[in-house]
């Protein structure tokens, strides 16, 4: 196989490769979500890594709820494509925003 053969057969796998799913980190620092408004596809996975000194949750009204202990994290897989948006329980002025999109 030439090398201009074998280049070509590199860029078409790397193309037909599917995308990758990423792991996005919100910090949660001083009553706040950090970033408050987040874009993911769908198969990425949020991470909340909560820096205060008591605990925090990441709920969705009639959905689901991910609660991270103080100086701990805690991760959730996005299963489906849509907006939502979230605060923590214990703390309602908290909230955040998360655009999951098909991959």
């Amino acid at each position: 196989m030439s090398k201009r053969h074998l280049w070509i057969a590199m860029a078409l796998t790397i193309a037909a490769a599917p995308a990758k799913a990423e792991t996005i980190e919100v910090t949660i620092e001083k009553l706040v979500f950090s970033p408050a408004s987040i874009e993911a596809k769908v198969g990425d996975t949020i991470e909340w890594v909560n820096k205060d000194v008591f605990a925090h949750t990441a709920t969705v009204k009639g959905g689901w709820e991910v609660t991270i202990p103080p100086k701990k994290a805690a991760s959730l897989t996005l299963k489906t494509a849509g907006s939502v948006d979230y605060f923590c329980r214990f703390h309602p002025n908290m909230k955040g925003r998360l655009t999951v999109t098909s991959p």
